[in-house]
Parts: C-alpha cells; structure tokens; sequence
C-alpha cells in the first residue's frame, strides 16, 4: 500500500465511525420501528454486494459499469428511511445521517478506485477491501440478529 493512495482509506474509517455513533448513541437511545429494524440491515447487504463485486469479479469496462449500477441502487436504497427519520431522529441524528449520506457514494467510489489499481498493488489493498467486507458482514449480522432477535420488541419503537 502506498502512502500517495493511503488517503483511500480515510472514508472507509470516518463512515465506520459514523455508523458506530448512529447505532450506539442514536438508535440505542431512542429504539427502532419494524421498518428501520428490517430496512438497515438491508441497505448493508447492498452495499456489501458492492464490495463483493470489487473483491470477486476482475476489473473490466463491463463490470464497473456493474458496479456503478449497484452504487447507485445502494446509493438510493439507504434515503428509503428519510420518512420514518423525519419523525424520529433529533436534530444531531439527522444532521449525522447527512454525513452518512456524502460518505456513502465517497466510500464507494474509493473501494472502485483500489478494484481498478489492485492488478499493481494487490496485497495490501485487497486487505484493507476483505477487512472491509468482514466488518460490514459483521455489523449487517448485528443489525439483524441485535434488532429483530436479541433486542426483540423490547427495545424499539411502537408500531
């Protein structure tokens, strides 16, 4: 990994920890409906099928163009929420939804600009792309398994 492309992996850092501040200080605090505990988990599995793109499917004109579309759909796909947030979110929790928001596309295109770079630098790159993949497999699977299981009805919000 080279330190002229190392700024590559400051979105993947700031969103991580933006995400994080959501989950354990906005949504723990105020619970989450049926459609954030079914919707965030889902828009995790859309941007995980970016990453998995840029991890299994060797760079080509036609797969960017794959890829572009599904960044777009996941893109999209997360504001689905911005009616239920409009009701229950603070202030700071829409105004880090926001944040969110500017990084997501920022994020992607900086795992599409290591996918178009690896053939060079393969090693260290498709690390940081597999660490990546792990953790958002990971979180997705807590959102899932915290909110609709472990947590149940008890910790979210009235229908």
């Amino acid at each position: 990994m080279t330190m002229v492309h190392g700024w590559l992996m400051a979105p993947f850092l700031v969103q991580g920890g933006a995400m994080l501040w959501d989950e354990f200080w906005f949504h723990r605090r105020r619970g989450l409906g049926r459609w954030e505990r079914l919707g965030h988990p889902l828009d995790t599995l859309t941007v995980l099928v970016c990453y998995a793109i840029v991890l299994w499917v060797p760079y080509s004109p036609t797969a960017l163009a794959w890829y572009a579309g599904c960044a777009v759909f996941s893109m999209l796909f997360v504001t689905k929420d911005e009616f239920v947030h409009a009701r229950a979110c603070s202030a700071g929790e829409h105004w880090l939804h926001a944040l969110l928001f500017l990084l997501h596309p920022v994020t992607l295109a900086a795992a599409a600009l290591i996918w178009m770079d690896m053939p060079r630098g393969a090693g260290a790159w498709r690390d940081v792309l597999v660490g990546t993949f792990v953790i958002v497999t990971a979180f997705g699977c807590y959102q899932l398994l915290y909110w609709n299981l472990w947590k149940g009805r008890k910790a979210c919000l009235p229908e």
